[in-house]
């Protein structure tokens, strides 16, 4: 697995809502639910796509918000891997997956 070239990271980042550029080699959001037991529910989906495709979320979760760092640590940066959890993280989300105000 490659990083994305920096042109086609900020393509793919700009069809992704709310994810926004962390240094130059990850990818950052934070979701908030409607409660721990909503953001916590989300995590385990999110747990079991990240073991069947083998890549794991870097995580942060504090009651209902959950703040994720995606990079892909073998390709020194973001790959396609981050992005295809981070759409898989949106849709899963639902709601939480907007950007909060």
């Amino acid at each position: 697995m490659q990083a994305l070239t920096k042109k086609d990271r900020d393509a793919a980042l700009a069809n992704l809502s709310g994810w926004q550029k962390k240094g130059n080699k990850a990818i950052y959001k934070k979701f908030v639910f409607n409660n721990f037991n909503e953001a916590f529910g989300w995590m385990t989906r999110v747990a079991l796509e990240a073991e069947a495709t083998d890549h794991h979320p870097e995580w942060f979760n504090v009651y209902k918000t959950v703040e994720v760092t995606l990079t892909t640590h073998d390709a020194g940066g973001v790959s396609l891997l981050d992005i295809k959890m981070a759409k898989f993280m949106d849709k899963t989300a639902g709601r939480a997956g907007r950007v909060p105000k």
